[in-house]
């Protein structure tokens, strides 16, 4: 007898390599990350059009990131603004909804708004939901979940925690992190606790499409048991 195949419904990508990727190629570290946000459209663009993908979830700007070089930094968040509004017209083309987690008061106002607006003319899109975790750090995610809770003096249950999370989409299905790295970088800790990793060396500015229907296929006939027999 077959066993039933899995559904992916929620997956999430570390998207790793970009400084490697230029570095490898003699280029200033700015150049992967353009390079990086090419891949970041293609792969929304292959999950908008998968029949079961719902929401993919991509690690863009974590906590930690802040100790980069100043110039880096300025340049990542130029990067992401104009990235967005070039993007809009895609998120409208393929049907993609655009969201946030993570901490964004701590980006200019300028970047606030437009992330804000983004979010806003996309709010209606049904095909996929793409979620960029910027400023995010899962540790203090869990640690302002808990303390809210405490506060409102309500009991601290897994329950009631994992609601209070500012991720409430759904558990992730499937994790990809790119480059050869082989950790979670404290990225959405509680919401992987069961998913399916998958590490490839491959550095994300190569990463393609192809590749990851390749461990989609791997995914969808894995044998999940959640802590099960």
């Amino acid at each position: 007898m077959s066993k039933n195949k899995n559904i992916l419904k929620h997956l999430a990508i570390i998207m790793d390599g970009n400084g490697r990727w230029a570095k490898e190629r003699g280029l200033i570290r700015t150049k992967g990350h353009e390079k990086g946000a090419e891949v970041t459209r293609e792969i929304t663009r292959y999950c908008a059009k998968h029949p079961t993908i719902e929401t993919v979830t991509f690690y863009a700007f974590s906590t930690e990131n802040w100790k980069r070089p100043k110039y880096e930094v300025n340049f990542l968040m130029k990067l992401l603004d104009s990235w967005l509004r070039n993007e809009l017209e895609t998120y409208h083309k393929f049907g993609a909804r655009f969201e946030t987690v993570g901490n964004i008061e701590g980006f200019s106002p300028k970047l606030q708004e437009t992330i804000a607006y983004i979010k806003k003319e996309t709010a209606h899109h049904t095909n996929v939901t793409q979620i960029l975790a910027l400023n995010y750090g899962s540790r203090e995610e869990i640690a302002k979940a808990a303390s809210r809770l405490a506060n409102r003096n309500e009991p601290i249950t897994e329950e009631s925690l994992g609601n209070e999370l500012n991720t409430p989409y759904s558990d992730i299905d499937m994790m990809v992190r790119t480059s050869g790295e082989i950790r979670l970088s404290n990225f959405l800790l509680w919401q992987l606790s069961y998913s399916e990793l998958f590490f490839t060396k491959t550095l994300w500015p190569d990463f393609t499409a192809k590749e990851l229907e390749e461990m989609i296929e791997q995914y969808v006939n894995r044998e999940r048991r959640f802590g099960g027999v």
